[in-house]
Formats: structure tokens, C-alpha cells, sequence
């Protein structure tokens, strides 16, 4: 294997991982802190203090849009079994928020 090849094989690896990460924080969100409803109760914050308390748990990558989008990603593909493990986070921002 050519390291070219190899580095394209961690890229990707690490990127499959990525989008698994990102639709279980959104499913959490989803399940766990709203109760399964589609929207935050109106007025609470939530994304912000996630996003607060994510960036201090683990760095940067949780601004409160990021959170926002990896809560949209669980609502836009539910199944796990439909998030492609060839694709890309931006393929599924894309994919999400089409104009």
C-alpha cells in the first residue's frame, strides 16, 4: 500500500467515524434531552448549553450551529443503517440543508 493510499484510507476511516459521532450526539439530543419531540421546549437553551458544555468537555467542534446541524442530521436519516459510511459531513450538510 502506497501512502497516498493509506493516508486516503484514514482520511476516510476517520471521516466514517465523524459522521457516526455527530448522529449519535444529535440522536441523544433528540431522545434524551428533548423526549423524543422534534424541537427543544421554546426558550431553553438547549443547543447553547450543549454547545458550552461540549466545547468544555471536549474542545473545539461544537459551536452552537454544529450542534444544531448534528441534531438535524438524526432528524433527516433516524435509521443509522441509512447514514452511508462512504459520504462525507459535508455531503450530508449539503444533503440536509438544500436551498
Amino acid at each position: 500500500m502506497t501512502l497516498k493510499n493509506a493516508r486516503q484510507k484514514a482520511a476516510q476511516s476517520i471521516n466514517t467515524i465523524l459522521v457516526q459521532t455527530y448522529w449519535f450526539i444529535g440522536q441523544y439530543i433528540v431522545e434524551f434531552e428533548q423526549k423524543g419531540n422534534e424541537k427543544a421546549e421554546y426558550g431553553s437553551g438547549l443547543l447553547d448549553k450543549l454547545s458550552q458544555d461540549l466545547s468544555t468537555l471536549y474542545g473545539k467542534g461544537f459551536s452552537r450551529s454544529n450542534v444544531f446541524y448534528m441534531r438535524k442530521l438524526y432528524l433527516s436519516f433516524p435509521n443509522s443503517e441509512t447514514v452511508s459510511h462512504k459520504l462525507t459531513w459535508s455531503h450530508y450538510f449539503e444533503e440536509i440543508f438544500k436551498v
